[in-house]
């Protein structure tokens, strides 16, 4: 694998993107179907998990699903998980708004972050994915989480993903590539695909499947794909 952005260089470059992740009706701006997935995620999560009341949100950005998810769940706490300080305040003040749970910030990798045994209904992970780097952190996180969850929890993911296919990958970049020169403009791609070139290192879909399966979780389901970006829910 070609070297990635550090923590400490991915968290540097959040620290300065805050306002970019605080919108709700844009979501983050370079993902297709950002708002759609937002919603779908949440609707789907506060459906599978109606009795919820604690919430681990990893990675959590400006807090755009934990916010999406109290308004379906308006007395949940909510643990908010990020590298970025900057995030993780611009979130705890704006999830406190929405819930009349307890919000608790936490500022950390979730490589090696202890969350606990049963302490979950529902884990959100959005967009944070991809930074996992070799199949060892990726097994060692997603057991971690399966760990944290309450008999009958579930975890939601939504993200950018690779595509074991060398020429399907490539058809659905092109077509990613020509999204975000619509957006904006063909440097706005360059720059989206150059960081992504740099900090990202994401898995296929049936990777995820194959290893939310082995980890056990005993159902996992796609909530929604377009190119590449997927979103899957799992629940024990």
């Amino acid at each position: 694998m070609k070297a990635k952005s550090t923590v400490d260089e991915i968290r540097a470059r959040f620290d300065d993107d805050v306002e970019r992740f605080a919108n709700l009706e844009t979501g983050q701006s370079a993902t297709i179907d950002a708002a759609l997935v937002l919603d779908l995620v949440t609707a789907t999560a506060a459906r599978a998990t109606p009795s919820a009341c604690r919430v681990l949100d990893i990675g959590c950005g400006a807090g755009n699903y934990s916010i999406k998810l109290a308004g379906r769940l308006p007395e949940i706490d909510v643990d908010l998980v990020d590298l970025s300080q900057p995030m993780l305040d611009r979130a705890t003040e704006r999830v406190g708004e929405a819930t009349s749970g307890r919000v608790r910030a936490i500022q950390g990798n979730i490589r090696s972050l202890d969350f606990g045994a049963g302490q979950y209904d529902i884990v959100l992970a959005a967009t944070v994915l991809h930074h996992l780097r070799d199949d060892d952190e990726w097994e060692a996180v997603f057991r971690s989480i399966r760990r944290a969850l309450k008999p009958g929890g579930s975890f939601w993911i939504s993200d950018l993903v690779a595509h074991d296919h060398t020429v399907i990958g490539d058809v659905l970049w092109e077509r990613y590539g020509a999204h975000l020169s619509a957006l904006r403009d063909d440097a706005y791609r360059d720059h989206v695909f150059a960081y992504i070139d740099r900090e990202d290192s994401p898995r296929s879909v049936l990777y995820h499947v194959d290893l939310l399966r082995a980890v056990g979780f005993e159902w996992v389901e796609v909530v929604h794909k377009n190119g590449p970006f997927a979103a899957l829910g799992a629940g024990i």
